[in-house]
Order: C-alpha cells, then sequence, then structure tokens
C-alpha cells in the first residue's frame, strides 16, 4: 500500500550558483559526507547535487510534511545500490515520522528515482507499507 508520494523539480543552475554563492556551508548543511563524497567524485558534480536536493524535498513531501516540523536536511540521504540504483535512508525527525506513517504490520520501504536534464533535476519519492510476515497490510481509516 502506497502511504506516501512526492516530487519536486530543481533548477540544476540555482543550485550552481548557490553552490558558488556559498559553498562548503550549503554543502555541510544539506548534504551528509557520503552525499558529498558522491557528488565531488562525478564529473557533473552540480547535477548530482542537484539530484539530490531535489530527492531530499520529494521525500519530505512524501512523508507528509515538506521541510518543516522539524525536519532536517540530512535526516534524508541519497546513496546507490552497487548497480546505480538510488536508495533513499531516513534517520532522525524524519525516521520518527516514517514510523508514525507506517501501519502496524507493515514495514517501509521508500522508492526513490532521479533524472535529470539540464537545466532541470527531478526527484521521485514513493513510500511503500509492505506486510510483514506475509499478513495483509491492515485497511486505511476511512476518509472524513
Amino acid at each position: 500500500m502506497i502511504i506516501g508520494i512526492g516530487t519536486d523539480l530543481a533548477n540544476i543552475d540555482r543550485i550552481a550558483r548557490t553552490l558558488d554563492r556559498f559553498g562548503d556551508r550549503f554543502r555541510n548543511r544539506v548534504f551528509t559526507p557520503g552525499e558529498q563524497r558522491k557528488a565531488e567524485r562525478r564529473r557533473d558534480t552540480v547535477g548530482t547535487y542537484a539530484k539530490r536536493w531535489a530527492a531530499k524535498e520529494a521525500c519530505s513531501k512524501a512523508l507528509g510534511t515538506g521541510l518543516c516540523m522539524g525536519i532536517s536536511w540530512k535526516d534524508m540521504a541519497v546513496s546507490n545500490l552497487p548497480t546505480g540504483q538510488p536508495v533513499m535512508q531516513v534517520t532522525g525527525w524524519a525516521q520518527e515520522r516514517l514510523n508514525e506513517l507506517t501501519p502496524e504490520g507493515t514495514q517501509a520501504v521508500i522508492h526513490v528515482t532521479l533524472t535529470d536534464d539540464h537545466p532541470w533535476a527531478q526527484a521521485f519519492v514513493v513510500i511503500e507499507a509492505r506486510p510483514v510476515n506475509g499478513k495483509p497490510a491492515p485497511p486505511l481509516p476511512p476518509l472524513g
């Protein structure tokens, strides 16, 4: 069952200007050390940062909060599997929020996809609640 969905579109040139203006102050405020290592190894460093920015925005939307209510940029981090597939990890308040959203008897799985076509970077995040031990997920409460 899907319990959250979010998307974001970031302007790569805007991220480049922000990096030029604020440098490490911006990097260290928004990106984890692992995200910074990944971006700095890439030929398209700025595009890599822009995609991760978009992913964090999309994840915060999927959590139903946006970047408010105590969520921190570094509570959400994008890394890659050996196959290159991006994965999102959450910690801190983002993990607490995810735990609140996840129905009993299920475990949350965060799906993320990233793309870019200069000057745009885009991310989609879908949070799925999967049944644990083959049990069906409980029904959602009625709306209203």
